[in-house]
């Protein structure tokens, strides 16, 4: 890290601005009212401080003042069962789209497999790594590697039976006049969603398949597209609580998934403005 640079896991104000609107109010009981609920703002800290650095829960440190590891998984939990992370990643897409960054020309899907070392919902046995137990993250991104939505399946899910339920889970994103755009016109796909039943599945949604086909020579040129996905991949297991899946409950799994997506959105939206 540079030498003055912000800590990543440290929440700035620019994002706290975005951030605290989405959370959910818990009023706090007069009749037994306990100990002070600690400080949102940094519980979020102590989420993010794990998604970056993959420590255990129980492991993060009490002298950085983020609470102990308890609060903020269940911080992380609750948020994430009141839609706090899809609507922050939503609202910075419309940002994205005000700004003319997104690419609606054309989505990229793709799969990625992880271990799942402690096994729980959504995770079979992974044909690309000895079958051992595993999971597989879900992306689909705009033409410039944005991430528009993101899901989590067993290990042994094929990629192509995710295609559909990617496209339908692209929000309708607003940030200009008219209608919210949620519709790309073209789809990328590598092989592995080579069917010609999907294809005809994403004409009937007025999208153009781009999809490369089985049995042909390498170099079908929709690599200058899909790369981006690829990208994007190596963004969102940059967060190192993402490399393995470690939590058993798919839900908390599957909410470090969709803040990842929200702050890989903020920081296109911090670069753009400061260039």
């Amino acid at each position: 890290m540079r030498k003055g640079e912000q800590l990543p896991w440290i929440v700035s104000d620019e994002l706290w601005a975005r951030i605290e609107p989405l959370l959910p109010v818990v009023p706090r009981r007069t009749d037994h009212p306990g100990r002070k609920r600690l400080d949102d703002r940094k519980v979020l800290c102590g989420i993010l401080f794990v998604l970056y650095t993959g420590i255990p829960w129980e492991f993060l440190p009490q002298e950085l003042g983020f609470g102990s590891g308890m609060t903020a998984w269940r911080r992380l939990r609750d948020w994430h069962q009141a839609g706090v992370w899809q609507r922050l990643h939503e609202n910075l897409l419309a940002e994205l789209n005000a700004a003319d960054a997104l690419d609606w020309s054309r989505v990229v899907i793709d799969g990625s497999h992880v271990r799942a070392l402690k096994g729980g919902p959504q995770t079979g046995a992974s044909p690309v790594d000895r079958a051992r137990t595993g999971s597989k993250h879900h992306l689909i991104t705009e033409g410039h590697g944005i991430p528009l939505a993101v899901s989590l399946t067993g290990g042994n899910r094929n990629d192509v039976t995710q295609l559909m339920p990617l496209i339908d889970r692209i929000p309708p994103v607003r940030g200009k006049r008219g209608r919210p755009r949620f519709r790309p016109d073209a789809v990328y796909a590598d092989r592995g969603y080579d069917h010609d039943k999907y294809r005809d599945l994403v004409r009937a949604k007025g999208i153009r398949p781009m999809i490369a086909r089985r049995g042909i020579e390498h170099g079908s040129g929709l690599g200058i597209y899909r790369w981006v996905v690829e990208q994007t991949f190596a963004l969102l297991h940059w967060f190192r609580r993402l490399r393995i899946r470690w939590e058993i409950r798919d839900d908390i799994h599957e909410a470090f998934l969709s803040l990842a997506c929200g702050i890989i959105c903020w920081r296109r939206l911090r670069n753009l403005s400061l260039s």
